[in-house]
């Protein structure tokens, strides 16, 4: 245990933490399998579990600009292939998620392009789509920025509260940091989910009678 705690420490003091924080989290805004959530936490809870507010601080703006660009990367792919060229685009949940990005991007952009930012598959769901549907760039450009500060801020206080939390044990902070996260997103995706289903209860209900009336 002690080797591998020196690891972790060796890795959260390497001068190559920052750039690879900054490249996972542009991977991660256009290709979900990237767990950039997973690499910030875990850093975070390390720095804080040492003390080190420097690397703190500057985890969260590198994430934050890296969260940025690849969110608008996603975008300018949504507005060169679409939403369905590839075969991970057609698979079941991500479809579902561009379906559902489509059909809200006309009233409700702004909020969805915030949210969709701490739901991994959903935030390149909205951003592709955005592109692909001709969503204003001078729009999305700015909201992806705010999206991107918030989502690091976000995640470097999780993993800060673990470090402090188990100041310690640094392993054991980056791990319960991480299911942390990953909990809170579940939660979130869990809440979207069900507000979709209300709102699409109500529109059935809505329609209902003006659907009766012409077939009477």
């Amino acid at each position: 245990m002690d080797v591998v705690t020196d690891l972790i420490l060796q890795a959260a003091a390497s001068p190559w933490l920052l750039p690879v924080m900054f490249a996972a989290a542009v991977i991660d805004g256009f290709f979900p399998p990237m767990p950039s959530e997973t690499v910030l936490v875990a850093a975070a809870a390390v720095a804080a579990a040492t003390g080190d507010v420097p690397t703190l601080v500057a985890l969260c703006l590198v994430a934050a600009l890296g969260a940025a660009i690849g969110d608008n990367i996603a975008y300018a792919i949504g507005g060169r292939v679409g939403t369905s060229r590839y075969g991970w685009m057609r698979r079941p949940r991500v479809a579902g998620a561009f379906e559902r990005a489509r059909a809200a991007f006309t009233t409700r952009g702004a909020p969805l392009i915030l949210g969709a930012r701490y739901i991994p598959v959903g935030r390149v769901a909205v951003n592709m789509s955005a592109g692909a549907l001709g969503y204003p760039w001078r729009r999305f450009a700015p909201l992806s920025v705010v999206a991107g500060v918030s989502w690091a801020l976000y995640s470097v206080v999780i993993g800060t509260l673990a470090g402090q939390w188990l100041g310690d044990q640094p392993v054991l902070s980056a791990v319960i940091g991480v299911v942390l996260a990953l909990g809170v997103g579940i939660v979130i995706d869990r809440i979207a989910a069900l507000r979709r289903r209300a709102r699409d209860v109500a529109e059935t209900i809505a329609h209902e009678p003006a659907s009766a009336t012409l077939r009477a």
